[in-house]
């Protein structure tokens, strides 16, 4: 029996596939881990984005776990059953890599010995910084979907098509009415995000439902919108090797 129902939803689903489900316990904050393949595998992280949880892995994990890895998918700060400390501090850059780092420690053992990460969307901005301030600890780093943060910079800066496509972010800075207007309508805002950004048919109405229960835990899309206040509010101190 998990605790997660979305794990209960993907045991049933994967008959065959040895999952497991842990917290973390980290300096501020507790995170909701999921486990698949060998518990004495190599060690692969995967990192999610907005508005994800460690179910956007779910099409990954078996094929990964079958090649004989140990996945490691963690709720991120602020998503499902991981903790959502209050204020909007708590998510930026700085407290987010710490938590990157507290998972790498905690696979990485007594050795330290480095992990391969593959990290999607906001995962991705976590692991781009992670990888410049302790690049001992990753063994490879894959990114998806979000670019250097030199380059990203740039882009915003300079590119005004990019500037349009982001103008998201600070709509998101507003208080209340981004969580008003995601909720309203039974989440009908939150489910267009996943159907716009995707191909017809990617998400199924169960799918759909599992993110939204998801977000429905006390607290955390609030949390989860808190990423993107903090990145204007909060900025992360810019580690060496960065332009």
């Amino acid at each position: 029996m998990f605790l997660d129902p979305a794990l209960t939803r993907f045991a049933a689903e994967q008959p065959g596939l040895d999952l497991r489900e842990r917290f973390l316990d980290l300096p501020g904050v507790r995170l909701h881990v999921v486990e698949a393949g060998p518990a004495d595998g190599k060690p692969l992280l995967l990192l999610h984005g907005f508005p994800e949880f460690w179910w956007g892995w779910r099409r990954q994990i078996p094929a990964l776990a079958a090649a004989g890895r140990r996945v490691v998918v963690p709720d991120l700060r602020g998503y499902n059953l991981s903790g959502k400390p209050k204020g909007i501090r708590a998510y930026g850059l700085d407290p987010l890599t710490d938590d990157l780092r507290g998972l790498l420690d905690d696979l990485g053992g007594a050795g330290g010995a480095p992990t391969d990460v593959v990290a999607h969307d906001w995962g991705g901005a976590v692991a781009w910084l992670g990888a410049l301030r302790f690049p001992e600890r990753f063994a490879r780093l894959a990114v998806l979907n979000i670019p250097h943060p030199a380059v990203m910079r740039q882009f915003l800066r300079h590119d005004r098509e990019q500037r349009r496509r982001s103008r998201y972010i600070f709509y998101f800075q507003l208080p209340f009415l981004p969580e008003r207007k995601i909720r309203a309508a039974g989440f009908r805002a939150f489910r267009s995000i996943f159907k716009r950004t995707s191909r017809p048919g990617t998400f199924s109405a169960e799918d759909l439902e599992t993110y939204v229960d998801a977000t429905r835990q006390p607290g955390a899309l609030t949390a989860m919108l808190n990423w993107y206040r903090a990145a204007l509010w909060c900025p992360p101190a810019r580690p060496p090797h960065t332009v």
